[in-house]
């Protein structure tokens, strides 16, 4: 179960060292609602370490502009190419840096995590992420962006707000003796 809230501002942020997505969501109550939803464009640069500089800078801006209480994040997954992961990880890292120093919380997620939280599958595609994400904050088709880099922020953000209130849950049980054992304060006798 949610727990509600007064208000919450949750912003999603997808890296990404070409097109990074980032996402803003209003929870009031119990009830998601998206603020906005873009992309920050870095294929004009071809110095990574400028990547890095407008990353921080837009990352900044947009924490300025909707003020967040938290922060969701893809974790970056592997891949075979170890250039493109440290690359990837910095970019992370710089959104991350720029959060932290604002005392604004992340929680990391993994792309199967978050696909798994909206769609049911974690080997959806970004389009269906993106459509599923329209129906359940009833945004018009009128805005689904070009990228869906912007759509995978804003289901970071989703994600984390799925999450709320629902502490994670070891399953080391083995059986319903082993349950029990474990737990003997929530047996009636």
């Amino acid at each position: 179960m949610i727990r509600p809230v007064e208000e919450k501002i949750i912003l999603g942020i997808d890296p990404g060292t070409t097109i990074m997505g980032y996402g803003v969501l209003r929870v009031t109550g119990v009830r998601p609602e998206m603020v906005a939803m873009g992309i920050i464009d870095l294929r004009k640069f071809a110095n990574h370490y400028l990547k890095l500089r407008y990353i921080h800078e837009r990352v900044l801006s947009i924490i300025e502009s909707y003020l967040p209480d938290e922060m969701a994040i893809e974790a970056p997954f592997f891949g075979k190419n170890v250039q493109s992961m440290l690359k990837l990880g910095r970019a992370q890292g710089v959104a991350m840096a720029v959060a932290l120093s604002r005392d604004i919380p992340i929680t990391e997620y993994a792309p199967l995590k978050i696909k798994m939280a909206i769609t049911g599958n974690g080997q959806a595609s970004k389009e269906q992420v993106a459509d599923m994400l329209q129906r359940m904050l009833h945004f018009n088709k009128a805005d689904m962006p070009t990228f869906m880099d912007a759509t995978d922020g804003l289901a970071a953000a989703y994600c984390h707000y799925l999450q709320m209130g629902r502490p994670d849950i070891k399953k080391d049980y083995r059986n319903w003796k082993d349950f029990i054992a474990k737990n003997p304060d929530k047996v009636k006798k």
